[in-house]
């Protein structure tokens, strides 16, 4: 139960995560993964998020990323440890994130009063993740925390982001959605990424889209031309809420007002990113 409506920690999080987020979408982090040696796209994404898992296969991969093909995932990892290793991996990715902030935040930001409180309270909300059952982010909560406050703010949005995907991934598996099926259900609401951009990012095929698609027609989730049903609305509902639920620690122990800081000022910094042109126009079509 928690203290405060479930969906304001929802806010707070959509707030905080583009501080981790824009890297996936930076030169900066792709420049300094590949630096060493690591293939530019997929290989750099796939290594540089599943790093601190350490040398991990592609099967777990695939299981903590949950929507991505296997066989696609099997392409880049192990192979990826061959050409380095994790720890490199690691600090190249902090150092990309460093440059990407400084770039599109500038020095004033970095240096500023609010910085400084956003981190804080970032990093305070993370005292209340639990590792059980959250991988991705129990292995980022073994990292040492950077001492430079956006550095400091961009690690805690990447723990509060993995530890809401790591609850939202069970959310899923309650929910009987696979990784591909989850991503047709999502691509049915109206304003979500296209099916081509899912399909090239996470490896899946046109044929195997079909019949994901097929099998929720099945479920009654999606109607004759691909669009949700009432059944799939609900289901989407139920699945959001119960993240909300899993990942309602973190916020609960800032409690209201706090969180609403944090929301307010990382709400702030993440706008200036996005004016920045941080993101592709489609990645906040998802809602």
């Amino acid at each position: 139960m928690t203290t405060f409506e479930a969906s304001t920690g929802r806010h707070c999080h959509n707030a905080v995560s583009p501080l981790h987020s824009c890297g996936y979408f930076a030169p900066e982090p792709q420049d300094e993964v590949a630096a060493l040696g690591l293939e530019r796209g997929p290989m750099v994404y796939l290594a540089g998020r599943a790093a601190p898992l350490g040398a991990v296969g592609a099967g777990t991969v695939t299981a903590t990323f949950y929507n991505f093909d296997h066989e696609h995932v099997r392409r880049y990892i192990p192979a990826a440890w061959t050409l380095t290793t994790p720890e490199r991996v690691i600090a190249a990715r902090l150092r990309g994130a460093d440059r990407t902030l400084r770039r599109l935040l500038g020095k004033e930001a970095l240096a500023s009063a609010e910085m400084a409180e956003a981190a804080e309270l970032a990093l305070r909300a993370t005292e209340a993740c639990r590792r059980e059952a959250r991988p991705l982010y129990a292995a980022n909560a073994d990292l040492p925390v950077p001492q430079e406050p956006h550095l400091a703010l961009w690690h805690a949005a990447t723990l509060l982001r993995e530890h809401r995907g790591d609850g939202h991934l069970a959310a899923l598996a309650v929910a009987g959605l696979s990784g591909i099926e989850a991503l047709v259900l999502h691509n049915a609401v109206g304003t979500a990424p296209t099916a081509a951009l899912f399909m090239r990012t996470r490896g899946w095929s046109a044929a195997q889209w079909g019949a994901a698609r097929d099998r929720l027609r099945e479920r009654g989730l999606l109607d004759g031309a691909g669009d949700l049903t009432s059944a799939g609305t609900a289901l989407r509902g139920e699945t959001e809420a119960l993240t909300d639920r899993l990942d309602a620690a973190p916020y609960d122990h800032l409690g209201p007002a706090a969180t609403a800081r944090l929301t307010e000022l990382a709400g702030g910094f993440s706008a200036t990113l996005k004016a920045a042109g941080a993101f592709p126009a489609v990645h906040f079509g998802k809602g």
